[in-house]
């Protein structure tokens, strides 16, 4: 990867640094190679004080040069360096029971209510094991969502 390119990355990182802790990833990468993060930055010939800077948020996304270095230290791209990882939430055991106790609510509420009937006849166990399918998607698609628009970024992981 040449220097421009490197440049436009840390031009398009810090359009969305808001999204993007660079510290986190360093230490990560840190933690991946078993070694602290001044070491890191001794090894990679970067000052210490810098790697304070990110800690404190004061420098977003390091410089092209030292991106670089970072890169060859890591035997990462520069890319992964600074691009956002959007990982996709997942449900939790918590979850999971969640969305069972609410299906089980649902279905006692349609079984109670007679509403679960075709043409006036009585809805055969195949279909009401479909309706128990789709509303146990969508239960799950819902939690999903949910946990992708309402995690605040601090709490999420990745």
């Amino acid at each position: 990867m040449g220097l421009v390119e490197i440049r436009e990355l840390c031009r398009n990182a810090q359009n969305y640094r808001g999204d993007i802790v660079f510290y986190d990833k360093f230490v990560y990468l840190c933690q991946q190679k078993g070694v602290s993060p001044s070491k890191a930055a001794v090894d990679a010939g970067i000052s210490k004080s810098l790697v304070t800077k990110w800690k404190n948020n004061k420098v977003a996304i390091p410089s092209p040069d030292v991106l670089t270095r970072l890169s060859k230290y890591f035997s990462v791209p520069v890319s992964e360096l600074i691009e956002e990882e959007n990982e996709k939430p997942v449900l939790t055991q918590k979850d999971e029971r969640d969305v069972a106790r609410n299906l089980e609510k649902i279905m006692a509420d349609l079984e109670n209510s007679g509403d679960l009937m075709f043409d006036g006849d009585p809805m055969s166990d195949e279909a009401r094991e479909s309706i128990r399918s789709a509303l146990k998607l969508g239960l799950e698609a819902a939690k999903l969502k949910n946990k992708e628009v309402y995690t605040p970024k601090k709490y999420r992981k990745g």
